[in-house]
This record gives C-alpha cells, structure tokens and sequence, in this order.
C-alpha cells in the first residue's frame, strides 16, 4: 500500500486503488470450476486413518492459557478440578465462539478494520474473511455489507450467474472487485460438501466458491446435501499485492484475527454487528 494514495483490498494488479473504485475491471475466474463427486480416493487412501483435528481451537486453547495464566482469562476461561495434581494445568475452555489476535495474515483468518479506515467508506468497520494466501496475493470478501437485495433483484449488476435454487437469497458487497463469491456452512452431521471435493475449506466447516461452482451447490441442495439457508452470496471481492496487506497491517489499517467458525454466523441476514461483536470477544483491548 502507498501512503500518499492508499489502495485498501485493491492490489494494483487487478487495476483497481481508492481513485478507480467507479471502474471496476471484469477479471478472470480466480478460482477453477467444478465437477460435482469428481474427489475419488484410491484403496491406499481409503486405508489410511482420517486425521480431522481443528488446529485453530487447539492454538485458540494455547492463547486462552496464556491469557488465563496473565490476565484471568479475558474472554475465555480456565475451569480448575479441585481434585487434579497439583503441577497439572488447568482445563481451558473456550467455548463456541472465539477470537483473538494473531501475528500474520493467513488462509481463514480475519482482518479487522481499525480507525485508521474510518471515513473510507467501501472499508470503514469492516470485517474480511481471508480466502487465500497464495504466491499471487491474498484474496478476501467483506462480511458484513449486507445489500437488503436479493440475488434475483440484482442480476443486473451481479457477477453471480446463479440459478433460481438460490434467486431469492440475500445478497453482500463482498469487494471492489468483480467476482461472484458464495460461503457455505452445512448443518453439524451434513459433511456433504467436504465429501464432493468441489468446494474449497477455508476453516473448518467453512468453505467457498464462485460461479463456476454455484451448479454444483444447487445439486448439493437438492439431493439434501446442505441446506440452502447455509448459503451466503457475495458480489466482489478484495485482492492484495504480495506484501501490500502486510504493508497495510504493519501501517495500522487493520488488526489480524482468528476467530471459531461460529463467528462468521452465516445464518444471520445482518451481520452489521459482526465489527462490535468480534472486539468484544477479543476482549477490552483496543484494535489500534
């Protein structure tokens, strides 16, 4: 990012800084499409023990330790048994819904808008969900910049060729840049989506795709996959150069966050206090 003209969520690549927010580029899918049940595994894999360990709780529970053994705890807390071995340390719990802060950005993560954005108005109070990492740049959607429109309502404009399975679902800005995106966390029990391969995980029971693969979403919703109102659709998207979002990040605009995936509340039509609500869970602290 360049001081002198900022260029927030908008890599320079994907043409697009503050001054050329009116004229947006059409790009490239950014993601491939899809093919629904296409993920096989061969007898070697089907032999091999699942390992399914959510890492981001298990760092979650060595924050909230830390935190317990510093501060009481903050947000989370330390259940003690009166009956353990003295030297033993405590049981944390963390609950359904956390966050804290962490140090880079990564695949999943949050970036949270501080009040060096306030005033610029695609970004102030916004919440990012980081998609990707990879060597080209991060990519992430806002979450909470609901439309109050329905896909249906604004075809027009929307980069989102869907088909009418989801023409009534609510529609978010999710960035600058023209892409369709849509999220998707199936009920507990419903591992449909992971199963099919077709969707990428972006945190545990999390996962996105793009127009390529809204088709393959409708066929999940039919054969009872996943419900449709896991479903959230975004129009846009945000992109970075390389280093330009840790440029951005180490010059204050935004404070780097992991948060459970019940944070992200796909349910809810709102998600306009999804800026205050994450604070809070990070506890008293300022995020500047």
């Amino acid at each position: 990012m360049m001081l002198v003209t900022p260029s927030f969520g908008c890599s320079k690549r994907k043409s697009c800084c503050i001054g050329e927010l009116n004229g947006y580029s059409s790009l490239k899918p950014i993601f491939p499409g899809c093919q629904l049940g296409r993920k096989s595994q061969s007898p070697e894999d089907e032999e091999r023990p699942s390992v399914d360990v959510d890492w981001r709780s298990f760092r979650a529970r060595l924050v909230a330790g830390e935190k317990a053994s510093t501060t009481g705890g903050g947000p989370f807390s330390a259940v003690i048994d009166p009956d353990r071995v003295a030297d033993q340390p405590p049981t944390i719990t963390i609950g359904d819904k956390w966050a804290h802060t962490i140090h880079e950005p990564e695949k999943g993560c949050l970036l949270i808008a501080t009040e060096k954005l306030d005033g610029v108005h695609i970004f102030e109070r916004t919440v990012i969900l980081l998609l990707s990492t990879g060597p080209i740049g991060p990519t992430g959607i806002i979450l909470n910049r609901p439309s109050l429109m329905s896909i249906k309502e604004m075809r027009s404009s929307s980069a989102l060729d869907v088909v009418d399975t989801f023409s009534d679902r609510p529609l978010f800005f999710g960035g600058p840049l023209v892409e369709g995106i849509f999220l998707v966390s199936p009920e507990d029990g419903k591992d449909g989506v992971g199963r099919s391969g077709v969707l990428e995980e972006v945190m545990k029971g999390l996962y996105y795709g793009t127009k390529e693969t809204v088709g393959c979403a409708a066929e999940m919703v039919k054969r009872n996959a996943v419900e449709i109102g896991d479903f959230r659709f975004f129009d846009g998207y945000c992109a970075w150069e390389r280093e330009q979002l840790r440029d951005e990040i180490r010059s204050g605009y935004w404070t780097v966050a992991a948060c459970s995936p019940s944070v992200i509340g796909l349910a809810r039509v709102g998600s306009v206090g999804l800026w205050e609500e994450i604070l809070g869970l990070m506890g008293p602290r300022k995020v500047w």
